[in-house]
């Protein structure tokens, strides 16, 4: 069973707002055994609406499509839908008092555009929006279903969760599509594909690996499509335990499962405490620890010393120590994780300070280049890392390569 799903809105291929619709759609429709064959973006525009849905038909019995239904002029999906299918349409009156009832609440009068949003092609079952005034549409076409969503995400998940899968499991005889994603990290892909290499060719036909690199992990994503779920899920299951064994030192946890998770619980269970002091992070290390909750209970500090004279007044570095080997660099480092450690009295300490770029980069230091240091109460320890060369990049990877080297710290045995 394979499905397409069709974005619409110029503001999407403009780039003035984000495409998330696709995504959560796609979710949902995996979860259920639907195979999305393909995800498109386009204008609004009758005619891309049309060739769109007619290409879509010809690889996927399922169609979802998303935005152009709006009260105004340029939201032109419906009428190109009752086009497309032949139909006239109808006034629904249970739309339009559901319309007129939530206009009310707001206090926004139900003038001719609000009443418009009632009309809808005869030939479609109306899909209830429960938390918006466009309603969802349901057209079936030789086999096939056609939905047309609001493009409101919170409107479109609303009508995926409550119309649109209840309706496509019963009108289908779905098989299951099983995914089950282990997070490993400390390895980078090609690393990891060559210690893995054998496991991975032994694995049986029906079960498909991805590798799905992001900033300091790597995911590991084992797939069957169209298979009676409890046997494949088992035979995941029996397929990840003996990977695990072969890198026991990089396997984070499972699904959303991060390093930081891994810190936050050993210094929970350790009674342990964490002070961080941060320059070419800016507090993103913080940021990681604090979005979690429970943090106060390890969590003392983080100082995000960006200047010199930050690091010097606040954290102690040495002058002499800035002048004779610059702000990046080991000496640094170790001063500022030390620093920090004695300032709040932590049992841990991390600091980075590296060159984010775009400018600032040297021969000798190029942009990317981050120190990084963990102070403990028996030892500091200091290492450097290449991490890219866009700014944001450079942040991303410091901030899991800190994080990493804390982990690895606490699971020493």
């Amino acid at each position: 069973m394979q499905a397409t799903i069709i974005t619409i809105g110029d503001e999407i291929l403009i780039g003035q707002i984000v495409d998330t619709n696709s995504v959560s759609i796609a979710r949902r429709l995996n979860a259920a055994g639907i195979v999305v064959h393909e995800k498109c973006s386009i204008g609004d525009s009758r005619e891309e609406i049309i060739a769109a849905i007619r290409r879509a038909e010809l690889s996927s019995q399922v169609v979802i499509i998303t935005g152009g239904l709006g009260p105004t002029k340029d939201d032109i999906t419906k009428k190109t839908l009752a086009e497309l299918f032949h139909s006239a349409m109808r006034f629904d009156e249970g739309v339009a008092e559901h319309v007129e009832r939530m206009l009310a609440e707001r206090g926004i009068a139900f003038n001719a555009l609000n009443r418009s949003q009632a009309e809808v092609p005869e030939v479609c079952t109306v899909l209830h929006n429960a938390h918006g005034t466009a309603p969802g549409m349901w057209f079936e076409d030789a086999g096939r279903v056609i939905v047309s969503l609001p493009g409101v995400p919170f409107e479109m998940e609303h009508l995926m969760e409550d119309e649109v899968m209840p309706r496509l499991k019963e009108h289908f005889a779905l098989r299951q599509i099983v995914h089950r994603t282990l997070i490993t990290a400390g390895l980078a892909e090609s690393l990891l594909a060559e210690r893995i290499e054998k496991w991975e060719e032994a694995l049986p036909p029906y079960l498909k690996l991805a590798y799905l690199p992001a900033a300091g992990i790597v995911r590991l994503r084992l797939s069957a499509y169209e298979v009676e779920g409890q046997a494949v899920s088992e035979e995941i299951e029996r397929q990840f335990a003996e990977l695990r064994t072969l890198i026991p030192d990089y396997v984070v946890g499972f699904e959303t499962a991060t390093v930081e998770e891994q810190v936050h619980h050993t210094l929970i269970e350790r009674r342990a405490t964490l002070a961080l002091a941060e320059s070419c992070t800016g507090g993103k290390i913080a940021s990681k620890f604090t979005a979690m909750a429970g943090a106060s209970a390890y969590l003392l500090a983080g100082v995000v010393a960006y200047a010199n004279e930050a690091k010097m007044n606040i954290l102690g570095v040495d002058a002499e120590l800035i002048r004779r080997h610059g702000a990046v660099s080991e000496e640094v480092a170790r001063a500022m994780a030390e620093g920090v450690r004695r300032l709040t009295g932590a049992d841990y300490a991390l600091s980075t300070t590296g060159i984010a770029g775009p400018t600032g980069g040297s021969a000798e230091k190029p942009v990317g280049t981050v120190w990084f240091a963990l102070a403990t109460p028996t030892e500091t320890i200091a290492l450097k890392h290449a991490c890219g060369t866009d700014r944001g990049q450079v942040i991303d990877r410091a901030t899991a390569y800190a994080i990493r080297l804390l982990r690895d710290k606490l699971q020493e045995k």
